[in-house]
């Protein structure tokens, strides 16, 4: 699925929704990840704290109804661009760090990690990154013990 420029419109005014509860100029006093939550069939988008509390929502219309088998790897792709295009609002969050924004489903089952922001380190989460890593370490551990 191709976002249209709508569709980032919408995504990124949630966003700036999002960081204007997290005011850049505000000590960091809260500990929480902002979990993004996606339903298919509504298109809904609900941003929530760790504690389970509603941070924004917003409906992404062009994510009504959607049918796509690969919804929310799409969906996880499409947030991770937005949210590197709004690094900077990102990273000013008065959130201590490390913190991240997590895609969840409508089941608030974990989809993917979107973004993790750290002290000197920003991570834009990508799958094909930890790849072969259990292989990889598996063989070190094999080596290690011969």
């Amino acid at each position: 699925m191709k976002a249209t420029e709508q569709c980032i419109q919408q995504i990124e005014r949630a966003i700036r929704k999002i960081a204007q509860k997290y005011p850049a100029q505000e000590e960091a006093s809260t500990m929480t990840d902002i979990h993004l939550r996606v339903t298919q069939e509504s298109g809904e988008m609900v941003a929530f704290d760790d504690d389970d509390r509603e941070v924004n929502r917003c409906v992404i219309e062009q994510w009504i109804d959607n049918k796509d088998e690969d919804f929310y790897e799409s969906v996880a792709g499409i947030l991770r661009s937005v949210l590197k295009r709004m690094r900077t609002t990102i990273e000013n969050m008065s959130i201590l760090k490390p913190y991240s924004f997590v895609l969840e489903d409508d089941d608030k089952e974990h989809v993917a990690e979107l973004y993790v922001v750290d002290d000197d380190m920003v991570i834009i989460s990508n799958e094909e990154l930890m790849e072969g890593l259990d292989k990889d370490l598996d063989d070190f551990l094999d080596q290690l013990l011969h």
